[in-house]
C-alpha cells in the first residue's frame, strides 16, 4: 500500500513539561464513543430521539419543555413554552426559568454547530432582564464570534455567545418584545483530546 493512501494519525498539540511543544497521537474512537456520536447525530435530526436523550442527560430542559428549531444551516432558535412549571405566582415567565434555560439554549446551539466531537462547558454567564415575559420565550444567538475559525483550527477553545430572548407573539405584524439579553462563554474541548489526557494519566 502506498503512503499516499494512508490517512495521517490525528495528533494533539500540547505544551510539554519543559515548555516545548509536544505532538501526541490522539486515541481512536472505541465502540462506546461511536455509539455516543451516533446518538448525538440522530438527536439533532429527530425530535423524538432528542426528547428521549434530554429526559436522561438534560432533565431540567426536559421538564421545562425547551426545544431547538433550526432556521438555516448555521442558525437555531430555542423555544421555552409558557407552561405552569416555567411561570411564577403572577403568571409571568419565571426569572429562574429564563436564566437557567439560557445556558441550555447556548449549549444546544453549540452542539448543533460543533457536532458530537466536542464537550461543551459553561464558564461564565451574564443575564440582563429587560421586561416581563407573558408568553413563550425564544432564544436566538445573535453573535457567535469566530466559531467557524476556531473549529477549523481544532483543539480546545473558549467561545463567547451573545443571545437575545424575546417573547413569542402569535399576531402577524407585531414585533416580538425583547425580554432579556445574555452574554455567555463556553469552553469547548474535543472528546478525543480528553480521552488522550486520561490515557496519559494512567501511564
Amino acid at each position: 500500500m502506498s503512503s499516499a493512501n494512508v490517512e495521517p494519525t490525528p495528533v494533539n498539540n500540547r505544551v510539554a513539561a519543559d515548555g516545548n511543544s509536544a505532538r501526541t497521537a490522539l486515541p481512536t474512537m472505541g465502540m462506546l464513543d461511536r455509539v455516543e456520536a451516533w446518538l448525538s447525530r440522530v438527536s439533532m435530526k429527530s425530535n423524538l430521539v432528542r426528547k428521549a436523550c434530554a429526559s436522561i442527560w438534560l432533565p431540567y430542559a426536559f421538564r421545562s419543555g425547551l426545544t431547538m428549531k433550526r432556521v438555516d444551516k448555521q442558525s437555531f432558535v430555542a423555544v421555552l413554552p409558557f407552561r405552569r412549571v416555567n411561570r411564577n405566582w403572577y403568571n409571568a415567565m419565571a426569572g429562574a426559568a429564563l436564566l437557567g434555560n439560557s445556558e441550555v439554549a447556548g449549549g444546544l446551539y453549540l452542539f448543533g454547530r460543533c457536532g458530537s466531537d466536542y464537550i461543551v462547558v459553561c464558564k461564565e454567564m451574564r443575564y440582563r432582564f429587560m421586561r416581563p415575559c407573558y408568553g413563550p420565550a425564544m432564544y436566538e444567538v445573535m453573535n457567535s464570534g469566530d466559531l467557524d475559525e476556531k473549529l477549523r483550527s481544532g483543539g480546545e477553545f473558549n467561545i463567547p455567545l451573545e443571545m437575545e430572548i424575546r417573547q413569542h407573539v402569535h399576531k402577524p405584524g407585531i414585533k416580538a418584545p425583547l425580554v432579556g439579553k445574555c452574554d455567555i462563554t463556553f469552553h469547548c474541548t474535543p472528546k478525543l483530546m480528553i480521552k488522550a489526557k486520561l490515557e496519559r494519566r494512567k501511564k
